[in-house]
């Protein structure tokens, strides 16, 4: 990724001076002769004033009032009309103070008013101030432009991140344990990541991590701890066994040698025969099961065991716990990008409103139902961190 501060064009003062008097380009050439930084121009043929403007790129442009053929208001009238010259700045030069005419000069959009000739002293000086400052606006521009490419490049890059780690996730499946999902990459690409596999023919596998921060770089690292989980290549784990699986994590990725980036997590293993899940997180939301309750209403079931992030505290201890999932039950793991909605009032979504809202009843699918509420509780279609939710039915 490009961070290098782009170089802004050196730009020279050139003067141009429109006159048709051949005494007073004489006058003015000699009044800025032993100005080293300072380039002069001169036009005596008002019908060619706008191409010798477009061609010399002046920063200035003394321009006389009283001229053959083309006067010196029209001239202003034409500068401002031409999107390459609109923005150069204008003297006007005029035989006498006349406040009718300096109010006209200025309202067709003459920047400066001086009698000929003015004192060299004052003319240098105000071709040096309103130089500079369009040399500023040039440069700004020229900045402003790099910023722009330099977003579209980050834009592309974060764009084509997004898609590799889209590329990674698993594929939606069925069965007895089907898994549907809803990945939203942010604008800024959090460091979402989850999966979901076949430990053996008796126990399914099942998480999702969230980076802090946001960048290739958190991508990356989301994408590190996924390989290893899905490739099972923490020693000494047991991948039964969620508790191992995060502290064998925790000692894989310390902050310190991952640019100060950590991550939360919450890994889970149902295991099949005994309708059991075992499960452990690391300062990450709750899953939530949602099961029929005594009531043969729908009740959410909030699974989280209190821990800190992987990787903050080489020190920290993980803990496993289980439930029992009774048949027909749907098990919804996510990232807190799902539910810190923050509403145009400024008030945020809480974690128990969005629990209350997997367990309420759709008419539509439930992940686009939770996508689309989302939306529509901030007001807009992209997000501010990844937005990432696995719904399990579990059968």
């Amino acid at each position: 990724m490009s961070t290098a501060t782009p170089t802004l064009t050196q730009h020279s003062i050139i003067v141009l001076l429109v006159d048709d008097q051949l005494i007073i380009g004489e006058a003015v050439r000699r009044m800025l002769a032993g100005e080293s930084d300072i380039i002069f121009r001169f036009c005596n043929d008002s019908t060619i004033a706008v191409q010798k403007a477009e061609e010399i790129k002046p920063t200035l442009i003394l321009q006389d009032l009283v001229m053959p053929q083309i006067d010196g208001l029209t001239l202003v009238k034409n500068y401002r009309a031409n999107p390459a010259l609109k923005d150069v700045p204008l003297i006007v030069l005029s035989t006498k103070e006349e406040p009718k005419t300096k109010a006209e000069a200025f309202s067709l959009g003459a920047n400066d008013y001086l009698v000929k000739l003015p004192d060299k002293i004052e003319l240098i000086a105000r071709i040096r101030y309103h130089s500079n400052a369009y040399i500023n606006l040039l440069q700004r521009n020229e900045a402003y432009a790099a910023l722009v490419e330099s977003q579209q490049e980050l834009a592309g890059e974060l764009a084509e991140a997004a898609s590799y780690v889209r590329d990674l996730l698993p594929a939606e499946q069925e069965g007895d344990i089907a898994a549907k999902w809803k990945f939203i990459t942010s604008t800024s690409l959090g460091g979402d990541a989850f999966g979901y596999h076949w430990i053996d023919e008796d126990h399914f596998a099942m998480y999702l991590l969230d980076v802090c921060g946001h960048g290739v770089g958190a991508a990356l690292l989301s994408v590190s701890a996924m390989n290893v989980i899905t490739n099972g290549t923490l020693p000494q784990v047991d991948f039964h066994k969620p508790d191992q699986v995060i502290t064998g994590l925790n000692a894989a990725f310390p902050m310190e040698k991952q640019h100060n980036m950590y991550f939360t997590i919450w890994y889970g293993v149902f295991e099949k025969s005994t309708r059991k899940l075992a499960y452990a997180s690391a300062g990450h939301p709750p899953a939530v099961l949602v099961k029929t309750g005594a009531d043969g209403a729908p009740e959410s079931v909030p699974l989280r065991t209190p821990a800190m992030p992987v990787g903050a505290l080489s020190v920290s201890k993980f803990q496993s716990a289980e439930i029992e999932v009774p048949a027909g039950s749907k098990l919804y793991i996510f990232s807190d990008g799902t539910y810190e909605i923050k509403r145009p009032d400024g008030s945020m979504m809480e974690l128990d409103e969005f629990v209350t809202l997997l367990a309420k009843p759709s008419a539509e699918n439930k992940l686009d139902s939770i996508l689309n509420e989302a939306r529509s509780q901030q007001g807009k279609e992209t997000f501010v961190d990844d937005f990432s939710i696995i719904e399990f039915q579990i059968q």
